[in-house]
């Protein structure tokens, strides 16, 4: 790929070690972003020829990495994940335990190995520029034989769209250019929509009451508003006295829609720039039938959170891979399931408010929100009545009797005054006896269970070097 030249040279280095493997073990995150990445990954290994087993895990720590040093494989590719914790899989490396291959774009700890893909190393933003989805595109075009593996940039798209890198609404960099070469394959169409979540699937008072881009008096978390609002326009927006869809309008009724929808938006006071981001950049997955989750990328990519989250990373990479039956039909009934634990997480936030230190806001939701979903209600609480969307915004939940989860999410707007969660959920969760990374905008960590007061004491600390 043009612009990024030496990173194309990494992906080739690493694409020359797979194909001397004689077996690969392929070990990914679980979100949205590691499975698009152990999907790409998994298909360009096949179709060159390279035997390989897939496994995901939550978390990458020392723990973690030994079993798999355990199962006695020459080679192992992390997507995803591996570049922060490169200490301890160099160490397993030097042991004679396992030939790493990384194609991740988190922070990398400070060590080196061979066959490193990551959009850091050659100065591209692994946060906004480039997926784990994005690396693991570049390795598999680098794999390519009889193909070019130009059709997986879709599905590169859905990682980076999942890792909610694009800016503005729009992909950026690095992820540009595979946006490009997705429209040149015929597998990707680029445009300028409302940017609403649902567009595919939901009834338009649905579409309008749920969503949380840009919160608009009257409308939104309002049924009968939405309901209102739509009927007063001179628009056949029933058919068979069902609502329609989105998706079911034809360009000069979206267009209708659209307009008396900044309208009601200005005039109920919502800032002009605020308005301005209803209308932005949407990609759709041409191969995929419209009216389903998996032709809009925001859809898509959460759709498969919803499969790994609830221990079921093999139903989300099915569906990447191609199952439309089984797999789809599993993925749609956990899809439900994660709306419904997002909605009652988001109802305790609400109910409970938070708590504030000098520059973070956080809250404690112990078992009451799952450990693999407590980022998520995190970052929806940032919109809120209550919850400040000026202050990076802190969740724990109880991962086990001796481990607390902790999630933390930002805004690009505080990422662009110096906050880097990354560094926060790092260098806190280690004064308490944990570990942690992630990218400057969302980032996690492990702590001990009893060392919450402590971690918040020592983020809010981080947050005002950051913020001065």
């Amino acid at each position: 790929m043009g612009p990024v030249p030496d990173l194309a040279k990494r992906a080739e280095a690493c694409a020359k070690r797979l194909q001397r493997a004689e077996e690969v073990l392929l070990a990914s995150h679980i979100d949205a972003d590691g499975l698009t990445s152990a999907a790409i990954a998994s298909t360009g290994l096949a179709r060159a020829g390279i035997a390989h087993d897939v496994l995901f895990k939550k978390q990458l720590d020392a723990e973690e990495i030994a079993s798999i040093a355990a199962r006695d494989v020459e080679t192992v590719l992390f997507t995803d994940f591996g570049s922060g914790q490169l200490d301890v899989i160099a160490a397993h490396e030097r042991a004679g335990d396992f030939e790493p291959v990384i194609a991740d774009h988190h922070q990398p700890a400070d060590e080196t190995t061979e066959y490193h893909l990551n959009p850091l190393l050659e100065g591209i933003d692994g946060a906004s520029e480039l997926s784990g989805a994005g690396a693991s595109y570049l390795l598999a075009r680098a794999l390519e034989d009889d193909t070019d593996n130009r059709d997986l940039a879709a599905l590169a798209v859905v990682g980076a769209v999942g890792d909610m890198q694009a800016v503005g609404g729009e992909l950026v960099g690095a992820n540009r250019d595979i946006v490009e070469e997705g429209i040149e394959a015929g597998v990707l169409e680029e445009g300028t929509d409302l940017t609403f979540y649902g567009k595919q699937t939901r009834p338009l008072p649905k579409l309008l009451e749920y969503a949380s881009e840009v919160r608009i008096p009257g409308i939104s978390n309002d049924e009968s508003g939405a309901v209102s609002f739509l009927s007063e326009l001179e628009l056949d927006l029933r058919e068979a006295g069902e609502w329609r869809r989105w998706v079911d309008l034809a360009d000069d009724e979206q267009q209708t829609v659209a307009s008396a929808l900044v309208q009601h938006a200005l005039k109920r006071g919502v800032p002009a720039e605020k308005v301005d981001s209803l209308v932005g950049t949407t990609y759709t997955l041409t191969a995929e039938p419209e009216g389903t989750e998996l032709r809009d990328a925001s859809e898509f990519s959460t759709l498969l959170n919803a499969t790994a989250r609830y221990e079921r990373a093999d139903v989300g990479l099915g569906v990447c891979l191609g199952d439309r039956d089984g797999a789809l039909e599993q993925a749609r009934r956990l899809l439900q399931n994660h709306r419904r634990n997002l909605s009652d997480g988001l109802e305790q936030v609400k109910s409970r408010g938070v708590e504030r230190a000098d520059c973070i806001q956080y809250f404690d939701a112990g078992d009451d929100i799952r450990e693999t979903i407590v980022g998520i209600v995190a970052g929806m609480a940032l919109g809120v009545d209550g919850v400040d969307p000026d202050r990076p915004i802190i969740a724990f939940a109880s991962k086990s009797e001796e481990e607390t989860k902790v999630s933390a999410r930002g805004t690009g707007r505080l990422v662009g005054q110096g906050l880097d969660l990354s560094v926060v959920m790092r260098e806190a969760s280690r004064s308490v006896g944990g570990d942690g990374g992630g990218h400057d905008v969302a980032a996690g960590a492990t702590i001990p269970a009893g060392e919450e007061d402590a971690f918040v004491d020592a983020a809010d600390d981080i947050v005002a070097d950051q913020l001065g």
